[in-house]
């Protein structure tokens, strides 16, 4: 297969959407309605150099949310980083409504939200992991594209850059609230991953051919679920309080419990046994979790 065709600037995007030049070379807003997708979809697989922020509205189709499908009646929220994500647009995926907000790396260099916009996950999020708005959140996330389009619209000046990068970080804010109302709202899609999460965990912890791999990571652990890390993570953060790799973390010193209470093995016998290459790793990561050491722990029971 050939590589993906990398689209460096966004004057270049502008092109392949059968948009004007843009008025600025390292920032721009459309709306849907004026581009033809057409070019993109001969590409059929592309990255992009900058960052990309879509509201889509009424699009006509369905896309995979973990393991389900949902149709997408309201508008949906899409966020791309540079030189991340591969994608692969089909004839007529062009979302009918809506706005798309791209800007360089560079147009923020320097700035606070060079820094800020890596806290982000959403940008590493899989495009079925979208952001669903409701109407009111809708509203308001039209209203943030408006200013911005508003602004980039108007003769660039000094305050310009400042303004934009203002309007932008609002934008990602309000972004962040609504995805985390999103982990809490899509209950049943979650619940559905936390029960497949609990499931892989026992599965791993009591099957010793799988911890001669090693300890379980969070990127096989959202490979085997089919979503993102990040979005694994987000979502455990927002209905636990845990990150998915401190999940992980629990449940692996929850089954050295039971093995240091229910069983004779030495404490490197259950290192080893659970995955840990070197008995001092394990020993530091459970007196951490539980301000014991793990003979400690076993000696509390005798």
């Amino acid at each position: 297969m050939k590589p993906p065709h990398v689209i460096n600037s966004i004057s270049e995007q502008h092109r392949l959407l059968g948009l004007p030049k843009p008025k600025h070379p390292l920032i721009s807003i459309f709306r849907h309605e004026h581009t033809n997708y057409e070019n993109l979809v001969e590409l059929r697989h592309f990255t992009l150099n900058f960052y990309c922020i879509s509201l889509k509205k009424d699009y006509d189709g369905k896309l995979k949310y973990g393991q389900r499908h949902y149709d997408f009646d309201e508008g949906m929220m899409a966020f791309i980083s540079p030189n991340q994500l591969l994608m692969k647009l089909d004839s007529g995926s062009k979302p009918p409504g809506g706005m798309t907000l791209m800007f360089h790396p560079d147009f923020i260099a320097n700035t606070p939200l060079a820094a800020k916009i890596k806290s982000c996950h959403f940008f590493s999020y899989e495009l079925y992991e979208a952001l669903h708005l409701s109407a009111d959140e809708e509203a308001v996330i039209e209203a943030l594209f408006a200013n911005i389009e508003h602004e980039y619209q108007h003769n660039i000046d000094k305050f310009s850059q400042e303004v934009l990068i203002a309007q932008i970080e609002l934008l990602l804010q309000y972004s962040n609230r609504f995805y985390a109302r999103q982990f809490i709202t899509r209950k049943v899609a979650n619940d559905e991953i936390l029960i497949r999460l609990e499931n892989l965990l026992n599965l791993y912890f009591n099957d010793q051919e799988l911890l001669k791999n090693g300890l379980p990571t969070v990127q096989f652990i959202a490979a085997e679920l089919n979503v993102s890390p990040d979005y694994l993570s987000d979502m455990l953060r927002a209905i636990t309080d845990q990150t998915a790799q401190q999940h992980i973390h629990a449940r692996l010193i929850d089954k050295a419990k039971e093995l240091l209470t229910t069983t004779t093995m030495q404490v490197s016998e259950v290192a080893y046994y659970l995955g840990f290459e070197y008995p001092q790793s394990f020993n530091k990561l459970f007196k951490n979790k539980t301000q014991m050491s793990p003979s400690e722990f076993r000696s509390s029971f005798n």
